[in-house]
């Protein structure tokens, strides 16, 4: 496969010189700078560093229509079967657990489940309060700052939050041209993302929601590129159910002619061991055999140990096609 196209994911792993210098643009082709997990305020420094470096394109990927845990302290609270906890954007309880964006806990109602980080851990909402909701614990765990927290039903979130928007001004300063939009549920997203800036911009939707894949054909006609996120799309769509979404998904942008990236889960196990799972070649093959146009590092690029060697495998495994 000689058009194989990578975007790695900048972190603490890879935000250095001998990463960068170290990249081949013949085949990584954007390095993707999530907004979930970095505040406006350090994008510039970030951006200037990395093009000290490379010349290999950046994208900013939004927060976009998500909940998530804020500043949790000590980094970790693990959450105990049957107790109770309070969620709001207000500290104010030592069994408290703060979420964003800003007063989301008004759109969320008794007898809501919300699954924290991947099903880390599961709360029942038993008393909406003013400010604030009384949970119970209906699966224990541990929770972390800034992880996703999937309600069982669907819920209207704005399209971009705060950082996002301030970050789009960043982008503006910088001449950043690639933006990935995330939790992409209608065309209409995109058009709103497009008129933030004053000259054309690559978007990459991201298709991680059942609202997403309804409305797969309407932002098909307007964006640049499809991310399938695996993981947050796993949080609506059984697991069971991951393949055959991916390949729908897939064959449809082909249709329409869009660029088709497949993120998620793809060399998990370089994140801490030099080599992959058996599993794990196969997917990224068969993915590509697929159709799709490449694949995005998460994970195994940001926090892993080993972040040029996963770049080397995925192009290893994409040149026996």
């Amino acid at each position: 496969m000689n058009n194989l196209k990578i975007f790695c994911t900048i972190g603490p792993a890879s935000l250095n010189k001998s990463f960068l210098i170290n990249l081949d643009p013949k085949y990584v082709k954007l390095l993707r700078i999530n907004l979930s997990h970095t505040h406006h305020n350090e994008l510039e420094e970030i951006v200037k560093f990395i093009r000290r470096y490379t010349s290999i394109k950046i994208c900013f990927d939004t927060e976009g229509a998500q909940i998530r845990t804020s500043i949790i302290k000590k980094g970790t609270k693990t959450l105990k079967m049957n107790n109770h906890y309070y969620l709001s954007d207000i500290e104010e309880l030592s069994n408290f657990i703060p979420i964003k964006p800003v007063l989301i806990y008004k759109k969320i109602k008794k007898n809501d489940i919300l699954s924290i980080d991947f099903n880390s851990a599961k709360i029942k909402v038993t008393k909406v309060e003013d400010r604030r909701l009384k949970c119970k614990v209906i699966q224990e765990g541990m929770i972390g700052t800034n992880k996703s927290i999937a309600i069982d039903r669907s819920i209207i979130i704005p399209a971009f939050t705060e950082n996002d928007m301030c970050s789009f001004e960043i982008a503006k300063k910088l001449n950043i041209k690639d933006i990935a939009l995330s939790f992409t549920s209608k065309s209409e997203d995109i058009i709103k993302l497009r008129q933030f800036f004053n000259y054309k911009i690559n978007v990459t939707s991201k298709i991680e929601s059942k609202k997403g894949i309804r409305n797969l054909e309407s932002i098909l006609e307007e964006t640049d590129n499809i991310l399938i996120d695996r993981g947050d799309l796993s949080k609506e769509v059984p697991l069971e159910f991951i393949p055959k979404m991916q390949k729908k998904i897939i064959h449809t942008s082909s249709r329409f002619k869009v660029p088709v990236y497949v993120a998620t889960n793809l060399l998990e196990s370089m994140v801490k061991s030099p080599e992959p799972t058996r599993a794990e070649i196969n997917d990224i093959y068969n993915t590509l055999l697929d159709g799709a146009s490449g694949l995005v590092l998460a994970a195994e690029t940001a926090i892993g140990k080993y972040p040029n060697d996963c770049i080397d495998m995925v192009i290893k495994v994409a040149k026996t096609l």
